[in-house]
């Protein structure tokens, strides 16, 4: 389990992300148009997981917004925000923000990506809820850069999330 905080008060999560060099756990999500996606339907892409517990709070927010500017310039890569909160609400969101270059995916319905990826929070107020994570897997499926944020309230590290696709 990894150990967190929300605004200084320290909480868990269920496990550890996918290691490195790891091969990346399989997911079924659901995207905005409702339709389930896999990481096969990503095969021969790179995947940046931008993980956070709700598209409607101000860091989830930004990192959204930053990922989408940034995967307007990256090759063979698809940039995907993943949390629990229902497809309506992810794709309300970027239309409102006009965040084009970004996917959405939601736990809503299939819960394997939470145990497989172990971002679920155990305590505080957001328990239930994902953590604020980063999983970068290459365009054979092996994982290659991870990072899980310390603070749920701090930004991730874009920069190193950025520089692992090479």
């Amino acid at each position: 389990m990894a150990s967190i905080t929300f605004k200084g008060s320290p909480i868990t999560t269920v496990g550890e992300l996918p290691k490195v060099g790891e091969q990346a756990p399989d997911f079924t999500l659901t995207n905005d148009s409702l339709q389930d996606i896999s990481l096969k339907d990503f095969a021969g892409k790179r995947l940046v997981l931008n993980i956070f517990p709700s598209i409607d709070t101000g860091i989830c927010a930004m990192s959204a917004r930053h990922f989408n500017g940034a995967a307007a310039s990256l090759e063979n890569t698809v940039v995907m925000n993943v949390s629990k909160d229902l497809p309506f609400a992810q794709k309300r969101f970027c239309g409102a923000e006009g965040l084009e270059n970004v996917k959405n995916a939601s736990e809503f319905k299939n819960t394997g990506f939470s145990s497989n990826y172990a971002v679920i929070m155990e305590g505080g107020p957001l328990v239930g809820l994902f953590s604020r994570a980063i999983v970068v897997v290459d365009e054979n499926g092996k994982v290659i850069y991870t990072e899980q944020v310390p603070e749920i309230v701090q930004e991730p590290d874009y920069n190193k999330a950025l520089a692992s696709l090479g």
